[in-house]
């Protein structure tokens, strides 16, 4: 069995789809519109087969999203080497992405970064 993909609803649905090629490597498709409900979607493909869905629609709900909070807390992407975490984190630092954590040594083992990326919502990068 796989995660066959995960999804988030957003605000700015472009911007988003934007975030994740740009600086994830990801591909979009060319989305999806429900032009009966309001309802707009893209899947991004990575390429070890992973999808995410971001979604938008007219009438959402938006909670104050706390770093430490129940439920999905960040989304983790294995960049390939620490060399490659520390790029990422910099330019996502120098470009106005809040940089919570890292780059560090987990006390588990990981090499990683956590980044305010999307609306609110975690981004690690990790090896």
């Amino acid at each position: 069995m796989k995660i066959e993909h995960i999804a988030m609803y957003v605000y700015d649905l472009e911007g988003t789809r934007d975030f994740f090629v740009k600086y994830l490597g990801g591909t979009s498709n060319a989305g999806y519109h429900n032009e009966s409900t309001g309802f707009r979607s893209y899947f991004i493909s990575f390429d070890d087969g992973a999808r995410l869905e971001i979604m938008s629609k007219s009438s959402m709900e938006d909670s104050i999203k706390t770093i430490n909070r129940t439920g999905y807390i960040h989304i983790a992407f294995s960049v390939g080497s620490a060399d490659e975490v520390n790029r990422l984190t910099r330019i996502l630092r120098d470009e106005g992405y809040e940089v919570i954590s890292g780059p560090r040594v987990t006390g588990d083992g990981y090499y990683e970064s956590c980044v305010v990326g999307i609306e609110g919502n975690q981004i690690e990068i990790t090896v």
